[in-house]
């Protein structure tokens, strides 16, 4: 039998199927050790076949198969050259998306320990001892009851006392697979009965065979749709996968969902420890795990027979991959519940324009939970206008209603979220006399203060820089520090309420193992008082004694150059928001803006979604922008200006001919530089289009094509549809 694999190489020059012998039987989807290039390399085996264009001497062996299992199932084969298909993917950067990183090269292995049990009746044992072995004895009475490891009877009886019950032959070792399982968020088991729209929600997904659009609004109980439709699904025999757009969301999804389902389910996400990962991997294939919960990467996870796909915030731009290889978790999730048969559900109290589009015209199906759960009012939303706080002599950052708001919850006891979304102290250091930027020397990004770390940071490539004191440029003392962020609001919440007691969740004080979930139990126990956070913040957490949510600064997202500034706004606002009054006290919203009268904020204050969606689709169909069109991006970067300028011409010159040729297809068609030009000492020009929805099956094809032509090992070119960031 000749196997086809694909060999995991780095070399981008590289994706064809090599043949080789096999020695024994092999199975399409297991991971193979191949001789390749003068060394031994890892491989996948994607097929098999009869006979070789290869002549029989020249036609090498596979030489070892490293697992005892096949690692990769028929379903994600298929899924697979379905990836490479819709995204000009190689098959192996498709196939690496399917395994634990650190499995490739043997990063990491199963953890065998020895295990004792007694080789005979204890009482029998006990009395061949003798009666001063009071150790050795106390040891057998305790493996009587059950076994246990070696290091645990070592600490417990003495390891003398144990290493003699050995070498009499009382007890025997046997080295057992011991997994490692994550922490998961402590939540108390209890069966909950639905309301009439949550069960009806729950029937309505588990008749359906396709995509279905859970809209509800905060507090709706969406998390218990969810939990009610697995529960059914695994009770069929099935399997299900949910995925969710935080890794703070984890713990706490992954603990309620472990609350109800005990060890069935599994956790897959970036947070977790290389052997944690491989262990939940291997519980998911071998079946022990039936409920998969984790980020984007989790949807490749190893289930079978898939019953349900869920995906929670479905709104949420980081179901979007943007490094290679890029993908659309939303996209590869419905085509896995396609697979076997079974409804994705996109759930979310802000769906996207294009999502909540699809459901409307009939693409989708619409499911809507239009109440809180026992019919608790949604907080109201209170827009604050700080131009004129300003002009009543108040600069700070809390607006005078947000700060008294603050004062009276605290005296009561209760709870306080306060939400910007941009982290560090300050967000630039501006020269006030020559207007010099201090920007990073691998990017063209502005350095943002991080007054912990005393350091200036780029966001972009994560270096670091020595604070100034003055214009290296000038010499001038002069300085003009930009927005605020996170860190600073933290630190004047301290000052302002010395008594309160702040914690802070951004990505700075979430770098830790288990950092997400201490942040959130210690502010749900109490230990903190306020809490303040970017969009980690923002959606699916459930604090019962918060009663006053602060939005600072929510005009940031509305004026970025991005259509769907919008469309984030409202979102953002509105899951916020969310925070507010989901316990028995109810809750009020602050949201400070220099736009009062923006429809954006009119539209979220009154949680009018319908109302929103009709005016943001107008404006979409008015200037032909998703999901009326769809926005491609051809990314070139190198790290010579000359090769990047050099390549983005060529595919732009290509792609102009191909252009004329479908001229009805394209609404717009522009080569420039990159917003951030320079980028990780690589410079960055970009090719953007819109294409008409109804003409770009036709076009795409073409666009990947001329890409491809022009990649070398000087650069990284990269096509993206709608994609999630223009910078």
């Amino acid at each position: 039998m000749i196997c086809e694999v694909i060999v995991d190489i780095s070399s981008s020059e590289i994706d064809r199927v090599f043949d080789y012998k096999a020695p024994t039987d092999v199975l399409p989807g297991t991971r193979v050790l191949v001789p390749f290039g003068g060394k031994t390399t890892e491989g996948f085996v994607i097929g098999l076949k009869e006979q070789s264009d290869v002549p029989e001497d020249k036609l090498k062996e596979i030489e070892a198969v490293p697992d005892p299992f096949v690692a990769i199932s028929p379903d994600r084969l298929e899924l697979m050259r379905f990836m490479c298909r819709k995204y000009h993917l190689r098959k192996i950067d498709a196939l690496r998306l399917f395994i634990p990183s650190k499995m490739r090269g043997g990063g990491v292995r199963d953890i065998m320990l020895p295990f004792c049990s007694l080789t005979d009746d204890a009482e029998k044992i006990i009395e061949k001892l003798s009666s001063r072995a009071k150790q050795q004895i106390e040891c057998v009475r305790y493996l009587k009851e059950k076994g246990d490891f070696s290091a645990e009877l070592n600490k417990l009886f003495g390891s003398a006392a144990v290493s003699a019950l050995k070498e009499k032959g009382y007890v025997k070792t046997e080295d057992v697979h011991v997994k490692r399982k994550p922490e998961a968020a402590a939540f108390e088991a209890k069966k909950v009965v639905l309301t009439a729209a949550q069960q009806a929600a729950v029937d309505r997904i588990l008749a359906s065979d396709k995509t279905e659009v859970l809209h509800g609004v905060t507090g709706s109980g969406k998390t218990e749709v969810y939990m009610a439709v697995i529960e059914e699904v695994v009770k069929k025999g099935k399997t299900a996968i949910v995925l969710v757009p935080e890794i703070s969301l984890t713990p706490q999804i992954f603990g309620l969902f472990r609350s109800r389902f005990s060890d069935a389910v599994a956790i897959l996400h970036s947070g977790l420890s290389d052997g944690e990962r491989y262990d939940e991997w291997k519980r998911i294939l071998e079946g022990e795990a039936k409920i998969v919960i984790g980020a984007r990467s989790a949807i490749f996870a190893p289930v079978e027979n898939i019953g349900v796909v869920i995906i929670d915030e479905e709104h949420d731009g980081s179901y979007v991959s943007e490094s290679n290889p890029r993908y659309d978790a939303k996209v590869i999730a419905e085509f896995r519940a396609k697979q076997w048969g079974a409804p994705l559900v996109l759930g979310s109290a802000t769906p996207s324009v294009e999502t909540y589009y699809a459901a409307k015209t009939g693409r989708y199906g619409l499911v809507e939970l239009k109440n809180r759960i026992n019919q608790k009012a949604m907080p109201e939303i209170e827009i604050v206008d700080m131009s004129r706080e300003i002009r009543l002599g108040n600069r700070d950052i809390l607006s005078k209603p947000l700060k008294t708001a603050m004062e009276d919850a605290l005296f009561r006891g209760e709870q306080v979220i306060l939400f910007l979304n941009r982290r560090g102290y300050f967000s630039y250091f501006m020269c006030r006399d020559c207007g010099y930027i201090a920007k990073c020397e691998s990017c063209d990004v502005s350095l943002t203060y991080h007054k912990t770390e005393k350091r200036l940071k780029c966001h972009c490539c994560g270096k670091t820089y020595r604070m100034m004191s003055c214009c290296p440029s000038c010499g001038s003392e002069r300085i003009r520090q930009g927005h605020i962020g996170t860190e600073q609001v933290a630190e004047e919440v301290a000052k302002r309420f010395p008594n309160a007691k702040v914690l802070r969740m951004d990505n700075d004080t979430t770098r830790t193992k288990n950092s997400h979930k201490n942040i959130l139990e210690a502010f749900k126990s109490g230990e903190a008082n306020v809490l303040v956070g970017t969009q980690m913040i923002a959606k699916g957490h459930d604090f019962s004694n918060v009663t006053v949510v602060g939005i600072l600064e929510a005009d940031y997202s509305l004026y970025l150059s991005d259509y769907r500034s919008n469309e984030r706004t409202f979102q953002l606002v509105t899951q916020v928001a969310g925070r507010a009054g989901r316990g028995e006290k109810g809750g009020k919203v602050y949201l400070q803006t220099y736009t009062p009268r923006h429809y954006v904020f009119r539209y979220a204050s009154a949680y009018d979604y319908e109302g929103f969606f009709g005016k943001e689709l107008n404006s979409r169909e008015t200037a032909k922008f998703p999901p009326f069109a769809v926005i491609v991006r051809v990314l070139v970067a190198a790290a010579e200006d000359a090769e990047a300028k050099k390549t983005a011409r060529g595919i732009y010159d290509d792609l102009t001919k191909f252009r004329k040729e479908k001229s009805d297809a394209f609404i717009y068609f522009q080569g420039m530089k990159s917003p951030i030009e320079r980028a990780q000492d690589l410079f960055r020009y970009q090719i953007l289009m819109r294409i008409g929805a109804d003409r770009f099956d036709g076009v795409i094809d073409e666009i990947y094509e001329a890409a491809d032509r022009y990649k070398n090992k000087k650069n990284t070119v990269f096509v993206e549809i709608n994609p999630q960031n223009l910078n």
